[in-house]
Parts: C-alpha cells; structure tokens; sequence
C-alpha cells in the first residue's frame, strides 16, 4: 500500500543520532542552547526578528492569540475549512469565532468575504490559514485588516517555506504560528511549534506566556500562562533539517507538478498553483463521489485522506445558533480527498498513484 505521508521515507540520510547524542551528553534537556540556536535560525530563515519556540502548533495559536489581548468574548475571524485548529485555539482563550467563506480556487480566506465581514463587524483578530501548503492571499488580507486596526495571525502549520515575491509564510502578519509535527514539511520526532514576529514587545508577551506569565522565576505577571516548550531533542532535530527544506519543498511540488499534468484533462478541482507559494504540504483533489473514488484507490494499493471532512461550524462540540453563510467551505468538505505527496516518493510509486486515479475516471466514463 503507498502511504499518504511516510515518515522513513522522508527522513531518509537524515543523522539524527548525532543531534541526540549531542543533547544527551549535555544533560540539559529544556530550554537550553538547542532551543536557542533553532530559533535564531528559524526566524533568520523566515524573515523575522523573533522566534519564540512552543509545545505545538495549537499552543502557538492560541499563545499568539493571548499575546495580542484577545480574551472572553473577543470575536476572531477564521475560515471553517482547516481542521478545527484556529477554532480550538479561538476557543481556548474564551473568544467567539466568527467564519467567513473561503477563495473556491484557493480554498483559503476569501479577501472579499473579509472586506464584507469587515464592513459589519470590529473584531479582535483575524486568523489566516496557508492550507494545504498554499499561501493565501495574504498582502490583500494584511491590507484590509491593517486599515480596519485589527491583527492578523498566520496560521503556517502546513506551509513552512512558502513564499511570494521574496517573503516567506511567517512573515507578513502581525504574528505567525507553526507546528512541527512529524507529518509538516518541516517536521519533529514528536510534537513542537513556534510563534513568530518583529514585534518586540509581542515577542516579549509571548516568551512569558509559554511559561506561566512569569516577568521572572516564579513571579506571574501575565494572566494565561501556560507551560508549552520545545525540548532540546526536537530542537535539535529541526536544526539538522531545516536546511533541508526548500529542497523537500521542490520534490513536493514535483510530484504535485506530475499529478496535474495527468490530471488536467480529467475534468476535476486540482491545486491551482504550483509555484513558490505552494509547497504541497498536502495534494488534494476535488471529486464528486468521494468515497467511491476513495474505495477504488484502496483497491489499488493508494492510501487516501480527507483534509477535512466537518465544516468547523458544524461540529456537534460547538454547535450554535448563529447562522453562517459558507457554500464553498461546505462544498469543499463533501469533496475534498489527498493522496500521497511527500519529498522521496519514489517515481513508481507516484506513477502508480496516477494510474489508480486515471483507472478509476476512465471507469467512470
């Protein structure tokens, strides 16, 4: 069976013994040199003045969301298309999402919903997620929340490297977030996230709500503390790939490249860009029966996913009576389906996956 993400594959010539010998016999285990060094040069490769490394990407949205004041009752706006994430967090801190549809070739924050939403309502902040690996429309976003006073985080857990005339994911909000999940582009051994920004005194806010608000060793001066950190291990871990990355990145959009060639003619939603802002942390197609296609793929040996399934707004944990007008995020969750695309997917397989899919249209026929 091919995978949808293969984690030996991946990592394949990749020493992580020596990284973890070296955290070892340091006996220093939290937050220490290996912490210190990744996020100085994580931040240099973003583009930033501040790395703040976290637990997990979740932490660091809703840190983020706590460093910029957002609190009980605050509205945020957000898309419903990505997984619950933004909305876990926007939860977290006791706020109110409020969703707006999303782009229907991008499937990422509509510039024009905002514009609309932004006309009604002052929120707190807005949460951009680059899903999928592809950049959002994000210098029109900034623009229109910049000139409503309000603050954009992005949410670059699937889209570390992404960039747009020279400016990497990460760098064009207010504050942007990340996880390192093993499955991300730039993945850990286990869980860890980050927040980034050139904000000083941002960066400052969030360095004490990582660890429990303290001003200094146990004294608290921020409410909402939490304790989230990055261990050395991981750290040292994401220091060994992340000059790695902008290469994974490209063999990503090759394997996307080949999977729109084949697919062009085939009358399906494809990715819509293949350039530098997109850096197929996820290759998903748009079909009509789902699971159909699903099973016959699995027949074929090629594992599939859907990324994601359930509207956040329609999630039995927050069901509410507040009516929200997303026909294109609905749609796209009856519709969406990924399959494998990962840095070292071996050709034959990525021929296989294309000879499943095309089978299963010309069947179909």
């Amino acid at each position: 069976m091919i995978p949808l993400f293969s984690s030996s594959i991946a990592n394949s010539g990749i020493d992580f013994i020596s990284p973890l010998k070296r955290v070892v016999d340091s006996s220093w285990y939290v937050m220490g040199d290996e912490v210190k060094g990744f996020e100085a040069e994580f931040s240099a490769y973003v583009g930033v003045d501040h790395c703040i490394s976290v637990g997990n990407g979740t932490d660091a949205l809703e840190i983020a969301l706590r460093g910029l004041g957002v609190g009980s009752g605050d509205q945020v706006v957000t898309v419903a298309n990505a997984g619950f994430y933004g909305s876990t967090a926007i939860h977290a801190v006791g706020a109110i999402p409020l969703y707006v549809d999303v782009d229907a070739g991008s499937l990422t924050l509509s510039p024009t919903a905002l514009a609309e939403l932004l006309r009604q309502h002052k929120p707190a902040a807005v949460i951009v997620t680059h899903l999928y690996g592809q950049l959002a429309a994000i210098e029109e976003i900034v623009r229109l929340a910049a000139s409503a006073g309000v603050p954009v985080i992005e949410d670059c857990a699937q889209a570390h490297g992404a960039r747009r005339n020279g400016k990497l994911a990460g760098s064009f909000g207010s504050i942007s977030c990340f996880s390192f999940y093993p499955t991300k582009n730039l993945g850990a051994l286990g869980d860890g996230g980050a927040v980034a920004t050139n904000d000083a005194r941002l960066a400052a806010r969030v360095r004490q709500l990582k660890q429990y608000g303290w001003s200094r060793k146990y004294h608290v001066e921020l409410q909402g503390g939490s304790n989230s950190r990055l261990d050395e291990m991981q750290a040292a871990i994401l220091r060994v790939k992340l000059p790695h990355l902008d290469s994974w990145n490209m063999q990503r959009r090759s394997v996307a490249a080949r999977y729109n060639k084949a697919f062009a003619s085939l009358g399906v939603k494809l990715p819509f860009s293949l350039g530098e802002d997109y850096v197929a942390h996820l290759y998903v197609l748009r079909v009509k029966d789902r699971e159909k296609f699903a099973s016959s793929l699995r027949q074929k040996q090629v594992s599939t996913d859907i990324h994601y399934p359930i509207p956040d707004h329609k999630q039995s944990a927050y069901l509410t009576a507040t009516p929200f007008s997303l026909p294109i995020t609905e749609r796209a969750c009856e519709t969406v389906i990924s399959l494998p695309c990962f840095p070292g997917l071996p050709d034959e397989d990525v021929e296989q996956v294309i000879a499943a899919v095309l089978a299963y249209f010309k069947d179909e026929a």
